[in-house]
């Protein structure tokens, strides 16, 4: 049998043929929307840099699982990713995810303050994930569609431009990267879908702040505070500067501090000869004046108890401090006693902004009260959580009125005040229980609540007659809308319960036509489809409903057959003891049977 003739090797003109005949697959990934995905589902929507960099971590070993590329067993044994292995996308994933480790290893760090040494790891982070990120747009842009390469550049380009910003050696090419970025996500946020095109807004979002920062850094002017605080933003980008923006806010606070001597409050001045106090007040001082400035009215409520948050905080430090000069006073009585005058001050300040606080929250919990289930399925106020928050009003106001109050000589600021707030003390008497009576309506005790809606009106009323010459026309207008809710709620009240007691004959007498000596049967909706009756119970009471009964009642079956097999004891079996198996028995058991 002959041997085949052997083939003759191909030459480089056919190998080139071959080459181009074969189509270039190109993966295609949506890095936006993966890297979104991915941060928001594993701990960056509450900032968890840890959580998310633990869950890269477990990525990258499913993947390297997956793809049986691993790295030795025992001893480590380093693999390159190169244009030759990415023969799968998930090669491409295994490159992105390894940036997004070192990143988050990076903000983990910084967000955590970090020390000098910890700052050089940090950076050493930041570089690694620009390593990850730079061959991560180079393979994309070989293996990848032109969409996918051109999301890789944009992520290349903005970790590029943290790694600058964060080094601050080279601000102009920290705000090109940020620029290239801004440009890129700009042109992807023209097609696609209305969530990719979301997704490209809240990124060029998250870059303006830092393109914005940059750009006052290069041109030298100086960074005004209400200009910082507009830069403040949520999520990861917002983290990258906030230590800057507090660093250069709070120099900019120590400067103007310098020319801070002296606190006012209802006409008297206290002095402040502490540095940090006077920091602490100014900046309390700047975060109400964003709070109570023109475009008040377009910020959402969120962010307005954020700021009150701010407040509370910045004037808590104040505090703190004056009282720690106090203890280091020692016996000098005019210091100690304009500590103290500041220290009341600041405390009745404290209170002041409190109230507004859970006035605040008073409008929130009202605007969901008279409202059913939206789409977003958001849950109603009920009238005991009014109450509680005018539990917390009231006790506000007679605690900063007893604060004022406390001082041996008041002056006209302080008396009108107090006034002022005794007023608003009997409003929100008024208000607590006009929702209390609204929570005995709702559990169908019409008495109680016709009284209650009597006293909160003639509460209101009396209010009223105080306040006939008072510039405060809100409250004037509001107490008004209050006295005629009572009104109108006591008539409806009244009515429904001369309706109730119409009734309570009808159904005592259905009630006694129903009583039988034998066993009570409750009605079931699944019963009685095909009759108009309500299964619900009444709208008063709590009885739960009966739509069918559980578990279902015993039903009678019908019984097997018994069958008697007759014709076994006529039958003659054959005897088959021959066929048996005999025992045999040995020497000893013939004898002894």
């Amino acid at each position: 049998m002959s041997k085949p003739a052997d083939q003759p090797p191909p030459s480089d003109m056919e190998v080139d043929a071959a080459a181009e005949e074969k189509p270039l697959v190109r993966f295609s990934i949506n890095v936006l929307e993966l890297m979104r995905e991915a941060q928001m589902q594993h701990g960056l929507r509450h900032g968890d840099y840890t959580r998310y960099r633990r869950y890269c971590t477990a990525r990258l070993r499913r993947l390297y699982k997956s793809l049986k590329f691993l790295h030795g067993r025992g001893k480590y044994t380093k693999r390159n990713i190169t244009e030759s292995t990415v023969t799968d996308v998930r090669f491409l994933h295994i490159v992105f995810y390894m940036a997004e480790r070192a990143w988050s290893h990076a903000m983990e760090k910084k967000t955590a303050g970090p020390n000098a040494q910890q700052r050089i790891y940090m950076l050493g982070r930041f570089r690694k994930a620009v390593k990850w990120a730079t061959l991560f747009s180079h393979l994309c842009s070989l293996k990848g569609d032109s969409r996918t390469s051109l999301e890789a550049e944009a992520y290349a380009s903005y970790m590029k431009g943290t790694l600058l910003f964060e080094q601050e050696k080279n601000i102009e090419a920290a705000m090109t990267n940020f620029k290239n970025t801004r440009a890129v996500y700009e042109e992807l946020g023209k097609y696609g879908s209305i969530e990719n095109q979301l997704l490209c807004r809240q990124r060029i979002e998250e870059v303006e702040p830092m393109i914005g920062f940059c750009s006052r850094k290069l041109g030298g002017s100086a960074l005004q505070a209400h200009e910082l605080l507009d830069l403040e933003k949520e999520g990861p980008a917002y983290d990258l500067f906030k230590a800057k923006i507090e660093a250069v806010l709070s120099e900019t606070r120590s400067q103007q501090a310098a020319s801070m001597t002296e606190f006012s409050w209802l006409g008297r001045r206290f002095p402040i000869t502490n540095a940090k106090t006077r920091v602490s007040i100014l900046k309390a001082q700047q975060l109400e004046k964003d709070l109570n400035g023109a475009n008040t009215e377009s910020v959402p409520a969120d962010k307005k108890l954020g700021i009150f948050d701010k407040i509370f905080s910045a004037y808590h430090d104040a505090r703190s401090c004056i009282r720690n000069d106090l203890a280091s006073a020692g016996n000098a009585e005019n210091i100690r006693d304009e500590l103290n005058g500041l220290d009341k001050a600041v405390s009745a300040v404290l209170g002041f902004r409190t109230i507004e606080r859970n006035q605040l929250l008073v409008s929130i919990a009202k605007s969901k009260f008279t409202k059913h289930r939206d789409e977003k399925n958001e849950k109603i106020t009920k009238p005991e959580e009014l109450v509680r928050l005018y539990d917390l009003l009231i006790q506000n106001t007679t605690d900063l009125t007893d604060l004022i109050s406390s001082g041996r000589d008041k002056n006209k600021e302080e008396n009108t005040f107090i006034q002022e707030y005794e007023l608003k003390s009997l409003a929100f008497r008024a208000e607590r229980c006009f929702y209390l009576a609204k929570s005995y309506s709702s559990a169908g005790k019409r008495a109680e609540a016709y009284a209650l809606f009597c006293h909160a009106r003639s509460i209101t009323d009396s209010a009223l007659q105080q306040l006939t010459n008072s510039p405060d026309k809100a409250l004037v207008q509001d107490l008004k809308a209050l006295s005629d809710s009572c009104r109108s709620n006591s008539f409806i009240e009244h009515a429904t319960g001369i309706m109730e007691e119409e009734n309570v004959p009808e159904r005592l007498s259905k009630g006694v036509s129903t009583l039988s000596l034998g066993e009570r049967k409750e009605a079931f909706l699944l019963d009685m489809l095909e009759s108009y009756e309500s299964a619900l119970g009444e709208s008063n009471t709590k009885t739960p409903c009966h739509i069918a009964r559980f578990p279902p009642p015993f039903q009678s079956v019908p019984c097997n057959p018994i069958v008697l097999d007759m014709a076994y004891n006529a039958i003659e079996f054959p005897n088959i003891e021959n066929r048996m198996k005999k025992e045999k028995k040995g020497l000893l058991s013939r004898f002894w049977g």
